[in-house]
């Protein structure tokens, strides 16, 4: 008999906390681990609820909400641009949500008594994105993170930890070999750029757009169980 989900709480944002969220409470209450679950441009938190509930109920899962608002019920990071020459971005935007990222997860952490060494953050497409910047720039907080059809941003490599700091550090890359929004090949260079900082990854290629599908979903399932 399949052990029962808990369901996604209401929207909140508690006074300390840098951004809106939702929670999928684990159970038993005291959670053994913490997985943040971060939506793509012009999506919200809801968007990523049925791979909430299906992650551990052991885990306490928490379902973000971007800082801008496009419209009602659509939210982003930072706002991009899609063209010829590949995406653009609002870099001073994508910083402010990696700051503020920083600060939630850390808020997050003291507020539930979790153990970085327990904490995953992933998100898909944009959220993928910020999930990498988070990580590479601050792994203390997190133990790893999940990119479902994201990239590393070039911006952020100032900013990046150094291979010492980054040596913990485990990372889930999953992406459609025929993405139409982001190709394939920022999966490739990811794994260039995590093999250079010795970070420790699975790439995981898919025959699919610019989507989660079911397999995706559940690699990405069996990978948070070995971290």
């Amino acid at each position: 008999m399949p052990t029962p989900t808990a369901a996604i709480g209401p929207l909140q944002q508690p006074t300390g906390f840098e951004l809106a969220f939702r929670l999928r409470q684990p159970e038993p209450i005291a959670p053994k681990g913490c997985v943040i679950l971060l939506h793509g441009v012009g999506g919200n938190e809801t968007n990523l609820a049925e791979l909430a509930t299906e992650i551990d109920p052991d885990i306490l899962v928490v379902l973000v909400r971007g800082p801008l608002e496009l419209a009602a019920t659509q939210f982003a990071w930072f706002h991009v641009m899609f063209g010829a020459s590949g995406p653009k971005i609002v870099p001073e935007q994508a910083e402010h949500s990696r700051l503020d990222l920083i600060q939630f997860i850390t808020s997050l952490q003291q507020r539930f008594n979790l153990d970085p060494d327990y904490t995953v953050v992933a998100g898909f497409s944009q959220g993928g994105i910020l999930s990498a910047s988070v990580a590479l720039s601050a792994p203390d907080l997190v133990a790893g993170f999940g990119m479902l059809s994201g990239r590393i941003l070039p911006e952020l490599q100032p900013k990046i930890a150094s291979p010492q700091q980054l040596s913990k550090l485990t990372a889930f890359i999953g992406h459609g070999e025929n993405d139409s929004k982001l190709p394939v090949v920022w999966a490739h260079r990811a794994v260039e750029q995590l093999e250079q900082l010795g970070v420790w990854h699975a790439l995981h290629l898919y025959p699919i757009d610019h989507q989660i599908s079911a397999e995706m979903q559940s690699d990405f399932l069996q990978w948070l169980k070995t971290v």
